[in-house]
């Protein structure tokens, strides 16, 4: 589409004698105030460009062209973009969670995509977004802990064999799970919890995961909503698990022990093998292809070991058939945020085991 140059006397006086001198042309009232720089106000910007039109047409030029709609909305989304590339996020789990989300958004429809298409643009915008995503994946891997090697040294933890039931239907799973959830809202083996508690936390999540996180305990967010994960840590732990490309949905969240403990203490040894029984049947349902135990008392209590996190990490562990990764808990990660890499690490460890990296 074009538009012509305007004609008009007025405008744009005709211009067939070629002077050499600006001041000489047919428009040399416009060229001597381009010249001297001063005009009336605000017309400098109006003379400028009567002077620029009329060496156009002495050139010989008749129409310029004039933008259509498709080429103004692709420049208009060029200048919107940042002329510089953000600097990467230092959280890891941050940059992971976005680098998550930036690979899965092609997939995902624009409801609010205007109606004119644009493919050539959008393909570039894919390409790109693919290879910065390929590009921190790359930088991943190589922060990558190793798998132990054959015959390491380090000592031998865990509960061997398989477990004791067969894998189930999603829909027996359900069931189980549905009364067992009952049994625990009704027990009373721990007097002291069981009356300070408002909700017990059985656990939420796929009955049937290929991965089960498993935390500590009920705080006071999961203990008024009567569901795990749902307070500050729980919002980090949704990131971390976004940073593996899950939801929560895909997964199953529970903890140790299924009520509070007064002021968020840690749970007695008594506590934790009154409540060992639900936690055994619900892994026994469920029967996860990885356990991802978050923090010292999920990691001894399931492991049945006295080690520390720092020395259960780095390789994985077993709890009958399935896969136990020990990490931190997000609720130290929120109190020091240095670890969160370590913690990312662990993930990428199972990730990479799992054929997901």
């Amino acid at each position: 589409m074009s538009a012509e140059i305007p004609t008009s006397q007025s405008e744009f006086p005709d211009s067939s004698t070629q002077a050499s001198d600006p001041a000489q042309s047919v428009d040399g009232q416009s060229a001597r105030v381009v010249q001297s720089g001063v005009a009336p106000e605000g017309r400098l910007v109006q003379f400028q460009l009567a002077a620029f039109a009329d060496h156009l047409k002495r050139s010989g030029v008749r129409f310029l062209p004039a933008a259509g709609e498709p080429e103004v909305a692709v420049l208009a989304d060029q200048f919107a973009k940042p002329t510089s590339p953000q600097a990467p996020s230092a959280d890891p789990i941050e940059a992971a969670t976005q680098a998550s989300a930036a690979t899965q958004a092609p997939n995902q429809p624009a409801s609010t995509a205007p109606t004119t298409a644009r493919p050539q643009q959008e393909a570039v915008q894919q390409e790109t977004v693919q290879q910065e995503t390929a590009q921190q994946e790359t930088v991943q891997r190589k922060t990558l802990p190793a798998l132990p090697a054959a015959g390491s040294a380090l000592p031998e933890i865990g509960i061997a064999g398989s477990y004791t039931e067969p894998s189930m239907a999603a829909e027996n799973r359900i069931e189980i799970l549905h009364q067992l959830s009952g049994a625990v809202a009704a027990c009373q083996r721990c007097s002291v919890l069981a009356k300070c508690r408002k909700h017990t936390v059985f656990g939420d999540g796929n009955p049937t995961p290929r991965f089960v996180f498993l935390g500590e305990a009920p705080g006071q967010d999961e203990d008024h909503a009567g569901l795990p994960f749902v307070g500050p840590a729980g919002q980090l732990l949704t990131k971390m698990i976004q940073a593996c490309r899950l939801s929560r949905e895909d997964v199953y969240l529970l903890n140790t022990i299924k009520c509070r403990p007064p002021q968020n203490r840690n749970p007695s040894a008594t506590e934790i093998e009154q409540c060992s029984e639900y936690l055994q049947t619900q892994l026994n349902v469920l029967q996860p292809e990885y356990i991802v135990c978050l923090g010292l008392i999920a990691a001894q209590s399931l492991l049945n070991s006295e080690l520390s996190v720092g020395k259960m990490r780095g390789r994985l562990h077993s709890y009958h058939s399935s896969k136990v990764l020990v990490t931190y808990h997000p609720a130290y990660l929120l109190r020091n945020t240095g670890a969160k890499k370590a913690a990312w690490d662990d993930l990428q460890l199972m990730l990479r085991d799992a054929g997901m990296m």
